[in-house]
C-alpha cells in the first residue's frame, strides 16, 4: 500500500498521487466540503516579503486551471498568506498580478523613510486597511465563506512556536489581522500584533514553509508552492541583524527572538524533508520551485519589472507542473 510518512513519523495510506487527485477533481466537478474521496489536499504557500510574487505566479496559474475549488485547506506564511487570502476570495486573475502594480507601489507599504519620523519600514495597517480596501480590493468576506478552510501561520511571540491563525478568520476584521499577524517582519513592521490575547509576529521565523502544520491537521496530500530555487538556501541571521534585532526582542518576545537566530535550521530540515517526500513510489508532498536561473528578489525589493518577471516565471513553473505526467 502507498503511504506517507508525517512529522511523527506515522505512516498514512493513500490512494493517488496529488496531481491525480487535483485532476479527478476537477473532471468530477468536486466541490470542496462535500468531498468522497477520502483525500485532503493542502495547498501550502511559503512568503519572503517581495519574493512572494514568485508563490503569485504560481497560485495564479492554480486558479487559471480551475483547481482552486480541489484544494481543502490553504496554508500560507507571511507574503504567502497575502496569496492564499486572493486565492480564496475568487478573483486571484483580476488582482493577483497586483505585486507588480505601480499604484500599489505608490501607496508606498514599505518606505524606509518612515524609520525617521519613528514608524514602521513595512506598515501592514496601510496594505489591509488602504491598499486592500481602496485600490485592489480585497473580499476578506468571501474568503470568511469559503468553505476551503484558511490557516495565516504566524509565529507566537511569547513562545516562539508556529501559530494557525485559522480559528479568528471568521469575519471581515479578524481575517485582516491574521493577515497582519502572519506578515509582522520584527523591527521593520513595527510592534507584533496582538490577536486573542496574545502576540505574534511573521511566521516565517517558525515555519517558513507551512507544510508540516498541513500534515499534523491531517492533509493526506500537500502542493507546496515555494519562493526559492533549489539552488538558494536561507541564510543565518548576520551579527549586525542580531543586533538590530536584539532590543526588540527583548522587550516584545524572547522565544520569538530565539526562532530567529534558528530559521536557517529550519529552512534546511523542510528542503530536506521535501526533497524526500517528492521521491515517494506516489507523490503525495509536492514542492513547485521557481526554475533555475530566476533572478534573486529581495524580501524589500521595489523594482516593479523584477516583480512582474517573478510572477511570470512562477506561474510558468506551475502550469508546466500541472500539465505533466500524473504519477
Amino acid at each position: 500500500m502507498n503511504s506517507l510518512r508525517d512529522d511523527a513519523g506515522m505512516r498514512r495510506p493513500v490512494g493517488a498521487s496529488l496531481l491525480a487527485v487535483l485532476r479527478e477533481r476537477r473532471r468530477s466537478g468536486s466541490l470542496p466540503g462535500q468531498r468522497g474521496d477520502g483525500h485532503r489536499i493542502a495547498l501550502a504557500i511559503e512568503g519572503g516579503g517581495s519574493r512572494a510574487a514568485y508563490s503569485a505566479g504560481m497560485a495564479l496559474a492554480i486558479d487559471e486551471a480551475g483547481l482552486t475549488d480541489a484544494f481543502d485547506d490553504v496554508y500560507g506564511t507571511s507574503g504567502g498568506a497575502l496569496n492564499g487570502a486572493w486565492l480564496l476570495t475568487g478573483e486571484a486573475r483580476r488582482w493577483i498580478r497586483s505585486w507588480a502594480w505601480p499604484e500599489v507601489a505608490a501607496a508606498r507599504v514599505t518606505d524606509p523613510r518612515r524609520i525617521l519620523r519613528g514608524g514602521p519600514v513595512v506598515d501592514l495597517g496601510r496594505l489591509v486597511h488602504h491598499v486592500y480596501e481602496e485600490i485592489t480590493p480585497m473580499d476578506f468576506d468571501a474568503i470568511v465563506a469559503n468553505p476551503i478552510g484558511f490557516h495565516p501561520i504566524a509565529t507566537d511571540a511569547a513562545t516562539g512556536a508556529a501559530a494557525d491563525l485559522a480559528s479568528y478568520v471568521t469575519d471581515r476584521i479578524g481575517a485582516q489581522t491574521a493577515l497582519r499577524a502572519s506578515s509582522c517582519i520584527p523591527l521593520l513592521a513595527g510592534r507584533p500584533v496582538r490577536l486573542g490575547g496574545r502576540t505574534y509576529v511573521d511566521g516565517g521565523l517558525s515555519e517558513g514553509v507551512p507544510y508540516r502544520t498541513a500534515l499534523a491537521q491531517g492533509a493526506t496530500h500537500v502542493l507546496v508552492l515555494r519562493t526559492r530555487r533549489a539552488d538558494q538556501r536561507a541564510v543565518p541571521p548576520s551579527r549586525v541583524e542580531r543586533m538590530l534585532l536584539a532590543p526588540y526582542f527583548l522587550r516584545h518576545g524572547r522565544a520569538a527572538g530565539a526562532a530567529h537566530i534558528g530559521r536557517h535550521r529550519t529552512y534546511a530540515e523542510d528542503d530536506l524533508q521535501l526533497a524526500a517526500g517528492t521521491t515517494a513510489d506516489v507523490p503525495t508532498l509536492v514542492e513547485v520551485r521557481p526554475p533555475l536561473g530566476s533572478p534573486d528578489v529581495t524580501r524589500l525589493s521595489g523594482d516593479l519589472g523584477v516583480i512582474d518577471d517573478a510572477i511570470e516565471r512562477g506561474r510558468g513553473a506551475m502550469a508546466a507542473f500541472l500539465d505533466g505526467p500524473s504519477g
